[in-house]
């Protein structure tokens, strides 16, 4: 299987959902308080990757606001473009996480907020641990994701097929702590997104810090 082949669903699937997937999430009260509890601990300046950066709102958005140097990547055409007009004190790429070049300790953070359930498993724990390197020793690592025990499942997300991947609470917790970061502060919620067609997920938040030295 090519990139391309492993990048399409999810391109295709945020290219069709664009500004009503914001509308969706950008409320999220959990979200803002785990990018508050990110801003808490980050000096000023500080250079944040932000994985999977969608319309650039709330993540980049907040942070560039803040005063931080943000980079935001995604795989959707649709969604860089919104960013870069919505956002345009940040920076955004057109790339996939999964084979984009990022050099150690080259960020003070790393933003991932849902944005590995459509990979693999294998592919999760390897993007975690390099969001790990990634970022300096006590760099900070922010990531969200919906906390089931499902394995290339399908089903569908605000009207649009897709097929889903993710972990169980424990074993994702189990998962970061295995890329040589420590949780620093974690919340599990049930949240709702403002879509007709949306159901109710559950939603874990983890604050993690790469290990000193």
């Amino acid at each position: 299987m090519t990139e391309e082949d492993r990048r399409a669903p999810a391109a295709v699937v945020f290219d069709a959902l664009g500004l009503d997937y914001e509308r969706a999430f950008a409320a999220s009260a959990p979200h803002r308080a785990s990018l508050a509890r990110l801003l808490e601990l980050l000096a000023p300046g500080s250079r944040v990757l932000d994985v999977g950066s969608g319309t650039g709102r709330p993540t980049a958005q907040t942070l560039a606001a803040a005063g931080h140097r943000v980079l935001g990547i995604d795989v959707s055409p649709v969604m860089v473009d919104l960013a870069a007009r919505q956002v345009p004190e940040a920076e955004f790429r057109l790339a996939d996480i999964r084979g984009t070049a990022v050099a150690e300790g080259s960020f003070d953070a790393a933003c991932a907020y849902f944005s590995l359930l459509q990979m693999t498993r294998d592919d999760q724990r390897a993007v975690v641990a390099k969001l790990a390197r990634a970022v300096r020793p006590g760099g900070l690592v922010a990531l969200a994701t919906v906390p089931v025990d499902v394995e290339d499942a399908e089903g569908v997300f605000m009207g649009q097929p897709v097929r889903a991947t993710s972990f169980d609470a424990e074993a994702f917790r189990a998962l970061v702590t295995a890329a040589g970061l420590t949780v620093l502060s974690e919340e599990e919620t049930l949240f709702t997104p403002d879509h007709p067609r949306a159901a109710p997920e559950p939603q874990l938040f983890l604050l993690a810090r790469r290990t000193a030295g």
